[in-house]
């Protein structure tokens, strides 16, 4: 099914529990198994565990199997085995209990095994997971735009030869854009920016700053902080841009910074739209308006008739106008995804094509010849967005292959990294990947 038809994709968003509720009825429920027990994977065990009828949480892999093990429990499900193969895997189906591994490729080999949902945040680990579960047929949902925004085309490519989906989530931040992309479309408006809407943003913060807030909520540092420094949401948009056929503008996107409360249809103005709409469109963030969090598209109509219409519904007169959500559930809307692809080959978001928007490494901080960079929201790098295109011809590090990177030269602060740079790791899937995806998409 065609990802970009807006119909299409309202009239399944609205049928998937019509699909889940006969699946009930008729004891044919998807069977899932869920690789992360992390923050999110807790989430997403509890969501499907409790509260979505028609569906069945299988096995629950992660490298510390007492944290697969406590997802399982914290969901009121007090029958877990402890699996080490297919089999034993199957027995505990068989008997109607849970599964936890520290091996995600048992689920990913399973016969009986509809979809793997990857929710590690990693990258190059997530890479050898989601090629083992496509080579064995199975539907993939993922919750790492780190990912998706590195590796997102080849792993598509690789999904539609083997048959099946590779897909971003509903609830993330990329999914809830994609879907209020396909409405605006769908109802014949042309979107010429999918927006973010961020509460905060200093590339400069690190996992000391952000302590406090992530010990709050329950969540580790260096994710907070990918989310403060703007790598996350530079992921975020590229995976939109990659799925939509968009631009940035410039590189790190504009992101401008409104008072606090300015509601969305007002801080829109901020961005150059007049230039946008002639120029193409473009993905870009806020900061600063409300609702937040939430996404938006800006679209512009070119009927006079409908125009009138959408000024008689309070969207103004044009001739930009602003589409939100002022909320995004994360864990709460994955099942969508995944009755979506299982029951209807339907990708919440994937790539159109190849890269068209990648997300490059700039130094935090000054880089000396001989370190080892960090991961992800971490002391020593942060994201921007950037066109492929750009990154190619000058040679860019992708954040996304930075990690365990040992610097061959000084770098100062706010200077963006090349491939030159580094000597990288040798042997990862990630970089075979990368240049498989190059020479896929190379014209």
């Amino acid at each position: 099914m065609d990802s970009l038809d807006g119909r299409r994709g309202v009239t399944e968003m609205i049928i998937v529990d019509r699909a889940l509720r006969e699946r009930e009825e008729t004891g044919r429920p998807i069977r899932v198994g869920l690789v992360g027990a992390g923050f999110m994977g807790a989430g997403i065990a509890r969501q499907i565990i409790r509260y979505t009828p028609g569906m069945e949480l299988v096995c629950v892999a992660n490298r510390d199997v007492e944290k697969a093990e406590r997802a399982y429990e914290k969901a009121g499900r007090d029958t877990v085995f402890n699996v080490e193969s297919e089999a034993q895997l199957q027995q505990a189906m068989d008997r109607g209990a849970g599964a936890v591994s520290s091996d995600p490729s048992i689920m990913c080999r399973s016969e009986n095994v509809d979809a793997i949902i990857e929710a590690t945040g990693t990258i190059d680990f997530a890479a050898g997971i989601v090629l083992e579960a496509l080579k064995n047929r199975k539907h993939v949902v993922s919750l790492n735009a780190e990912l998706d925004g590195t590796l997102g085309p080849v792993l598509s490519h690789l999904a539609r030869e083997a048959g099946v989906v590779y897909t971003g989530s509903d609830g993330d931040q990329p999914g809830v854009t994609m879907n209020l992309y396909r409405f605006v479309r769908g109802i014949g408006a042309a979107p010429i920016v999918c927006g973010n809407i961020k509460g905060f943003h200093d590339p400069h913060r690190t996992p000391k700053t952000q302590e406090e807030f992530a010990r709050k909520w329950g969540q580790k540092a260096h994710m907070v902080t990918s989310f403060a420094d703007g790598t996350k949401v530079s992921f975020e948009q590229a995976v939109i841009a990659n799925a939509t056929g968009m631009r940035v503008d410039v590189r790190g996107m504009h992101g401008p910074a409104v008072a606090p409360g300015t509601p969305i249809d007002q801080a829109m103005n901020e961005l150059p739209l007049a230039k946008i709409a002639e120029n193409g469109p473009i993905v870009d963030y806020i900061v600063g308006p409300s609702p937040a969090p939430g996404v938006f598209v800006v679209a512009t109509y070119e009927d006079p008739v409908q125009e009138r219409f959408l000024e008689l519904y309070k969207l103004g007169k044009g001739p930009f106008y602003c589409f939100y959500r002022p909320y995004h559930l994360c864990h709460f809307e994955v099942p969508s995804s995944v009755v979506r692809a299982v029951d209807f080959q339907d990708a919440t978001l994937a790539p159109l094509g190849g890269s068209l928007v990648d997300v490059v490494a700039a130094a935090k901080r000054d880089l000396s010849e001989g370190e080892i960079l960090d991961p992800l929201g971490h002391f020593m790098t942060y994201g921007l967005c950037e066109n492929t295109e750009i990154v190619e011809n000058e040679g860019l590090l992708r954040i996304g292959l930075a990690e365990g990177g040992r610097m061959v030269r000084n770098v100062k602060k706010d200077e963006v990294l090349t491939a030159s740079d580094v000597e990288l790791p040798a042997n990862r899937v990630a970089d075979r990947l990368l240049e498989q995806q190059r020479g896929l998409f190379s014209n």
